[in-house]
């Protein structure tokens, strides 16, 4: 796919009609901007789409050091200001629903709304080392260390029989920096507990989304966000697991848009 760079080595795409408002699209952890593939033709009716690579991710280079929830949400704010974009709507996936919850405390004025999905918050003692764990076996035995139970936790039975996404996913980490998974993984597993409760709330509109069956992005803790943000609205999207949202594409571009046409 064509795309373009920052100076930081940002690769990034834009879609639709620049007329439009902005719609910023942040992808999860091993994945890239193609997660978006199948969302794209119903979100570029309406809106200019945004989305890019995080560090190390697809096209993206790797950032020069270990990496915090900050140096992604100033990689989005770079990315903003280098199309001249003063503010956009972010759709955010797992650690993008963290990169954008970021977003919002640092840049509240770059912001216009939020959607965050399938995006953990407080796990409990027992789930956060358990998560903490697979961030230091990435560290120790490389990408694909953790692959095989992921894809279970992420997809359901039968779409890993009958689906394609799961060899999608195994390649696009296979071909990803393993020194930024392993960075990446960590800022997953460590980085939601700043979060949890900020000092300073954020005050975004913000619609937060899960699966029932997501075992580390619950609907509890969905439920929990939105608790902690103002007006927040909360879908639970049934039966689906981890990447639902590759599953059933449209019943999440349907309930992003409707969201998003109430913040016109």
């Amino acid at each position: 796919m064509s795309y373009q760079t920052t100076a930081d080595g940002t690769a990034y795409e834009l879609h639709g009609d620049p007329d439009k408002p902005l719609i910023a699209l942040i992808h999860g952890l091993g994945l890239c901007r193609g997660l978006w593939d199948a969302h794209l033709p119903a979100l570029t009716r309406n809106h200019y789409v945004l989305r890019y690579d995080l560090y190390g991710h697809g096209d993206s280079r790797p950032f020069k050091r270990k990496t915090n929830l900050t140096d992604y949400a100033n990689q989005l704010v770079g990315l903003l200001d280098h199309i001249d974009a003063p503010h956009a709507h972010l759709v955010g996936f797992s650690i993008g629903g963290m990169i954008n919850r970021r977003f919002a405390l640092d840049y509240p004025t770059r912001l216009s709304s939020m959607v965050i999905v399938n995006s953990p918050h407080d796990r409990g003692a027992e789930a956060q080392a358990a998560t903490e764990e697979r961030a230091r076996l990435a560290a120790t035995s490389g990408t694909m260390a953790t692959m095989d139970a992921a894809l279970q936790r992420w997809f359901t039975p039968d779409y890993l029989a009958n689906g394609t996404g799961a060899a999608q996913v195994i390649e696009w980490r296979k071909h990803m920096d393993e020194t930024s998974y392993a960075h990446t993984s960590w800022v997953l597993a460590d980085g939601v507990k700043e979060l949890i409760k900020p000092t300073t709330p954020i005050t975004a509109r913000t619609l937060v989304m899960t699966c029932e069956n997501d075992p580390g992005s619950t609907p509890a803790m969905s439920h929990d966000i939105a608790g902690e943000i103002a007006g927040a609205e909360t879908i639970i999207v049934p039966e689906l697991r981890h990447l639902g949202l590759m599953e059933q594409p449209q019943t999440f571009t349907d309930a992003i848009l409707e969201f998003l046409s109430a913040q016109q």
